[in-house]
């Protein structure tokens, strides 16, 4: 098992998670973070840290995000997602965007 990042992520990227990530295994992308399941070690201490409740352990996933697994593992392999080690402003608008659901359509790859 591994943990995954849902939509909720998608056009906020706060990066309070990848601080405490002891095996960096966080991806960035323009406007959304994934995590590498081939680096994910479980230990979950990511999940605390995330302001927006976006990440799940992959056997918690609410039912309407389990398309994230597959999507998570895709994404953390695209050469333009490189690793994220240290936390960064979120995006401009992040505040905007935190509250609202539906936002895969907002993913830029």
């Amino acid at each position: 098992m591994t943990h995954v990042v849902t939509e909720a992520c998608i056009r906020c990227k706060y990066t309070d998670c990848v601080d405490v990530c002891p095996v960096d295994c966080f991806r960035e992308g323009p406007n959304f973070l994934t995590i590498d399941p081939d680096e994910c070690i479980d230990c979950a201490v990511c999940i605390p840290e995330c302001p927006v409740s976006a990440i799940y352990a992959e056997e918690d996933l609410p039912k309407d995000q389990l398309h994230m697994t597959e999507l998570n593992a895709e994404l953390a392999k695209l050469p333009t997602w490189k690793s994220i080690t240290k936390r960064k402003a979120p995006l401009p608008d992040a505040e905007a965007w935190k509250d609202r659901t539906g936002k895969l359509g907002e993913l830029i790859r």
